[in-house]
């Protein structure tokens, strides 16, 4: 996976690998990717356990909007290093995210419940939104 270095050929601590797309470095190891259901439970169980402020973004990778938002989520994690950042692929994930209805769908959480979920995407509405619940 190449990111978005500014100056330094820093690899990233956790990314999103094997989405295809040219994503930003993630320097705060708060962003992570759910490769499967049984990974995407363990990560909400953490979610719920740790009652540490999180979001996670559903999406696809034949979803158009998921791609344009994607780098966005990605940088923002950056951003917000106190928010717990997670992509979840609805294709590598089924039995977990089959209630998701739109892609992108994300889910916020605090103190290890969700509190908020946003359809859609929107840079300003996203960014908005994770400084309301960072």
């Amino acid at each position: 996976m190449e990111g978005f270095v500014s100056g330094s050929e820093e690899k990233p601590k956790q990314g999103l690998e094997g989405t295809g797309l040219n994503l930003p470095v993630n320097r705060h190891g708060n962003l992570k990717s759910a490769s499967s259901d049984q990974n995407l439970k363990e990560i909400l169980q953490d979610i719920k356990s740790s009652k540490s402020p999180a979001v996670i973004n559903y999406g696809a990778s034949w979803c158009h909007i998921c791609s344009q938002i994607l780098p966005a989520f990605c940088r923002m994690s950056n951003e917000f290093p106190k928010l717990s950042f997670v992509y979840a692929d609805i294709d590598e994930c089924p039995e977990i995210t089959q209630h998701i209805r739109y892609t992108p769908t994300l889910q916020f959480f605090l103190d290890g419940e969700r509190v908020d979920e946003m359809l859609g995407a929107g840079e300003e509405r996203l960014r908005d939104r994770l400084w309301l619940h960072s």
